[in-house]
């Protein structure tokens, strides 16, 4: 189980190509993703306890900016290597999706 991230300049639709919108990807932390994650599924707390690490789950701009605070205490509160790399990852398309008017921020899960 992981979940990959994707930022769109745009709502990416299932039909067509993503890959049209598509600005930068994060694909390499997609387990230790899960793994930071899941304690905040299983309480739904904020924003990211609604991320299914199952399905998709979108955020646009104003999401991925009330967002960034619960991904920095989650980040001070991190002491596995694995997952502090993988939630600054997150920290940082959360930064562009905020900053970027349109864009939507793609949790892909598995």
């Amino acid at each position: 189980m992981g979940i990959e991230l994707e930022l769109h300049s745009g709502r990416p639709v299932r039909k067509g190509s993503p890959r049209d919108t598509l600005l930068r990807g994060s694909y390499a932390h997609g387990e230790a993703l899960a793994r930071a994650l899941s304690t905040l599924a299983r309480q739904n707390s904020g924003k990211l306890g609604r991320v299914d690490p199952y399905n998709d789950t979108l955020f646009n701009e104003q999401e991925a900016q009330v967002t960034r605070q619960e991904v920095a205490a989650l980040v001070r509160a991190c002491t596995d290597d694995q997952q502090k790399a993988a939630l600054l990852d997150l920290a940082e398309l959360l930064e562009a999706c905020a900053a970027t008017p349109g864009s939507y921020l793609w949790f892909m899960g598995d």
